[in-house]
């Protein structure tokens, strides 16, 4: 009998030790899980070669890339975190993670994440991902809306092209959209099939705010006139001036693309990486480009929710899975994720490389937008999403159709919407 109770023991110990994960006191390799959202060809391209190469050079540390969904990642990622599944180092949008942050699933970045990350990345950027304390993520890309424009049909017109210096006024882009418009063309098209963000995003050049957060912490909605600037511009040149379809009101930005083309818009309002899509579908001969959102009493500044780099609260390894997020965001490798995403980086050094201020594409006018950049309003209010989709939604896509009128909009946000949050601030 005393021969066999070692044994058994050593049974019960080898048992435990196979179903342990692989670490390196068990003889193997660190491995972590990157659960990855690029979806582009080259993005995905990009970031599959940084994982090859960091395997290569971090024998100790194997990472496997798992390919993510923007489409349903709030949801998976919940379930996964509830279910003590979820990856490692997750990539998501910064305005996706205030419930994930206070919900205790994502590990406090501050004392993980190497002095150099910590100053390349704007503070304005390391908000976005702020929530009490703690920052819960490290943003690396970031979209400015733009307005993409048919060339031709602006010198044809002879109106002033607005430039980073000397953009449009949100009155003169009005005008301007209805001066190109004419029989069976429009000035400009807007796909608002998600319009809150682009809304809540594009009213910070007016001074809209939207969330007040009081000095107790609590967050209500206000929708005042500034507020109101975007919303009313969008409201008349599609009802008032006819410049605007109402029939790309509930369309995505792609859906536009075709009408673009065929000489049926003159401009569309879109997010900056959108031009891959422009530049490999667009038809021979035509001529397209860049142009700034235009301005509000608060100039250029409009709202972001850059892309974000998480390590899940459950990982054993948060160095090595902070130390991977290091090496994916040197400024070489951030440039390199910039331009197969065809976004902006976050680094002040990647923002420097020439291959950003080329004229082609546009690079040029994204990448001076990128120093008015803010954190959009939302990204610190518990309870957004479900104000966004049961209250702010239906409620700007009512009022931009003509069903209600600003009045209505304004009492829908601020007090349907005050309902909203308050469950989240008990």
């Amino acid at each position: 009998m005393r021969t066999r109770i070692p044994l058994v023991l050593l049974a019960v110990l080898l048992l435990l030790t196979g179903c342990s994960a692989p670490d390196r006191r068990a003889g193997g390799p660190i491995t972590l899980r990157f659960q990855s959202l690029a979806w582009q060809q080259e993005s995905v391209a990009a970031n599959k070669a940084l994982v090859n190469e960091w395997n290569a050079t971090h024998p100790d540390v194997r990472v496997e890339y798992v390919q993510g969904s923007w489409d349903s990642v709030h949801d998976q990622l919940l379930t996964s975190f509830e279910g003590g599944e979820a990856p490692d180092v997750i990539h998501d949008a910064s305005d996706d993670l205030a419930d994930f942050a206070y919900g205790g699933y994502l590990a406090d970045l501050t004392d993980l994440l190497p002095a150099r990350l910590k100053s390349d990345v704007p503070q304005a950027s390391w908000d976005t991902a702020a929530f009490g304390h703690g920052v819960y993520g490290v943003p690396f890309l970031q979209e400015p809306r733009v307005l993409i424009a048919n060339a031709s049909w602006l010198r044809a017109a002879k109106v002033r092209i607005p430039t980073p210096e000397h953009p449009w006024t949100w009155p003169e882009f009005r005008q301007v959209a209805k001066t190109l418009s004419g029989p069976g063309r429009y000035g400009v098209a807007w796909p608002l099939k998600e319009p809150v963000s682009a809304t809540l995003n594009l009213s910070l050049s007016a001074g809209g705010r939207v969330f007040h957060r009081a000095a107790d912490g609590k967050v209500t909605v206000r929708f005042t006139s500034a507020d109101a600037v975007v919303p009313r511009t969008v409201h008349d040149q599609v009802a008032v001036d006819h410049s605007a379809p109402a029939s790309t009101l509930g369309s995505g930005g792609s859906d536009t693309l075709p009408g673009f083309f065929g000489g049926r818009y003159a401009m569309v309002p879109l997010g900056f990486s959108y031009r891959q899509q422009i530049a490999q579908q667009a038809p021979k001969g035509f001529r397209w480009q860049v142009l700034p959102a235009p301005a509000g009493a608060a100039g250029l500044t409009q709202g972001v929710s850059p892309q974000t780099l998480s390590v899940s609260a459950d990982c054993p390894h948060k160095k090595e899975a902070a130390a991977f997020i290091d090496f994916l965001l040197r400024p070489k490798n951030m440039v390199r994720l910039a331009l197969g995403d065809w976004m902006l980086p976050t680094g002040t050094q990647a923002l420097k490389d020439p291959a950003l201020h080329t004229e082609e594409n546009g690079w040029a006018t994204g990448t001076a937008l990128a120093a008015r950049l803010r954190p959009a309003p939302a990204q610190t209010v518990r309870g957004y999403p479900e104000w966004k989709d049961k209250v702010a939604t239906p409620a700007f896509q009512e009022y931009y159709s003509g069903a209600i009128g600003l009045p209505e909009l304004r009492r829908r946000l601020e007090q349907d919407g005050d309902l909203v949050l308050a469950r989240y601030q008990r």
